[in-house]
């Protein structure tokens, strides 16, 4: 129950700012990511709790709910390191690379929850973690074509990023044999 309580708290986290966005009129989301511009630097640490609206939200709530259920079943440090690490290494990628716009969102957590289950199956190499990580293929894999830029309003840099920050906390956080 330990991790669906800690996914739980951070997707209260994001629908209260969410509901507060919503009640200011979404005047925050200029504080999400904008790429090279000092201005743009607090997004590095807000993009996983502004959303565009409400249909964004929900889009992006399930998958972070399934996929951080099963990063949180790993227990309290591995989820708060790697969420750390997914938000803040993620986000830095989209401020570095990211085309000049606004970036927005928890689907590049979701991403990076998606890279690091599958990631750490094959650091770990054990049973279990292999397991979870074909799981997470069979009911998540189409999400790979999110990392392809596609349509201008969806930040596929903020997937891409998330996802190789996902990879990168497994790497680091993989259970060592």
């Amino acid at each position: 129950m330990g991790g669906l309580r800690r996914i739980t708290w951070l997707l209260v986290a994001i629908w209260g700012c969410h509901g507060l966005n919503y009640y200011y009129g979404m005047a925050f989301n200029h504080l999400g990511i904008f790429p090279r511009q000092l201005e743009g630097l607090p997004g590095i640490a807000l993009w996983p709790f502004l959303h565009a609206n409400m249909a964004h939200l929900l889009m992006n709530s399930l998958p972070l709910l399934v996929l951080g259920l099963l990063v949180g079943l790993r227990g309290n440090r591995v989820f708060i390191l790697s969420t750390l690490m997914i938000v803040l290494l993620g986000g830095l990628g989209v401020w570095l690379l990211g085309r000049p716009a606004y970036h927005i969102g928890a689907s590049g957590l979701a991403f990076g929850y998606f890279g690091f289950l599958i990631s750490v199956g094959v650091y770990e190499g054990r049973i279990s973690s292999l397991l979870v990580s074909t799981l997470v293929i069979f009911y998540y894999g189409g999400m790979i074509f999110g990392v392809m830029p596609q349509n201008g309003f969806i930040s596929w840099e903020g997937h891409l990023f998330g996802m190789l920050a996902g990879v990168l906390a497994a790497r680091l956080l993989a259970r060592r044999r």
